[in-house]
């Protein structure tokens, strides 16, 4: 909408520069506002942000998953592996420390951040780690929902969230480098929504939403995951550990590793 791939040009500099203005540093309580309601209500948390970490200099954004229990506390952040085309024109290359997944009441919990839900190896570390309720979350747009959220759910028998947001033009702030230009080049929907929930046998607990926003509940059986577990299960009896195994490195990455003297 406004060049992006031009190199070296002076307007995308401008709108990069504006972009991580705005991003989260987590470590400086950029989302304590998530972390106090959660406390408040006693409910887990599961946000997207663009991060900008000062564990990497503090100049370069990553696609951040970040979960937040239910007493307010951050437990782990997921850096997206790989941006996905364009999105590496911002965004930097993640690592594996966020692979994590977490107990909430009777289900252990996971997600992955936009297409990353595509990668198999993402997906069989989490079912690894014995994760039943998947979170997939997304900038937006059914296309990217309507299939992978069932074919998720089928090949892991775990429920599947996906959570999208919806965009117009009119919602680009007049205080983002050349609005104006954004908004005239940009299509009605920039982003069409898609949230959905699939339960483990790939059946529709919600169906996507579609081109409005909503509040989506629904109330999750886990009996249901152990029921389609009966006939596979990818992580356990359905698995040949003794031909595939997968190892994960969940070391954050860094450019320097410091030892100062005692």
């Amino acid at each position: 909408m406004t060049d992006g791939a031009r190199f070296n040009n002076s307007r995308q500099k401008e709108i990069h520069a504006h972009y991580l203005d705005q991003a989260v540093q987590i470590e400086a309580g950029g989302l304590q506002p998530f972390c106090e309601a959660a406390a408040l209500h006693r409910m887990a948390i599961i946000v997207g942000c663009i991060e900008r970490p000062s564990d990497r200099g503090g100049h370069s954004v990553y696609c951040t998953m970040v979960y937040i229990a239910p007493n307010g506390q951050i437990v782990s952040t997921h850096r997206k592996l790989m941006p996905t085309y364009e999105e590496r024109l911002s965004w930097s290359i993640g690592d594996g420390h966020g692979l994590q997944v977490h107990s909430l009441g009777a289900f252990t919990v996971g997600g992955l951040n936009c297409w990353e839900n595509w990668m198999p190896l993402a997906r069989a570390a989490l079912y690894g780690l014995g994760e039943d309720l998947h979170v997939s979350i997304w900038p937006g747009n059914v296309r990217n929902t309507i299939d992978l959220t069932r074919v998720i759910a089928q090949e892991s028998r775990s429920y599947v969230l996906s959570v999208c947001g919806v965009m117009q033009p009119e919602n680009v702030p007049d205080d983002v480098p050349y609005a104006e230009l954004i908004r005239k080049n940009a299509p009605e929907w920039m982003a069409d929504g898609g949230s959905c929930i699939s339960a483990p046998d790939g059946t529709w607990v919600i169906e996507p939403l579609a081109k409005e926003e909503g509040l989506l509940i629904a109330t999750l059986d886990h009996k249901e995951v152990r029921r389609e577990r009966q006939n596979f299960d990818p992580a356990g009896h359905y698995s040949r550990p003794d031909v595939f195994q997968l190892r994960i490195n969940r070391e954050r990455q860094s450019t320097i590793k410091v030892i100062d003297k005692s």
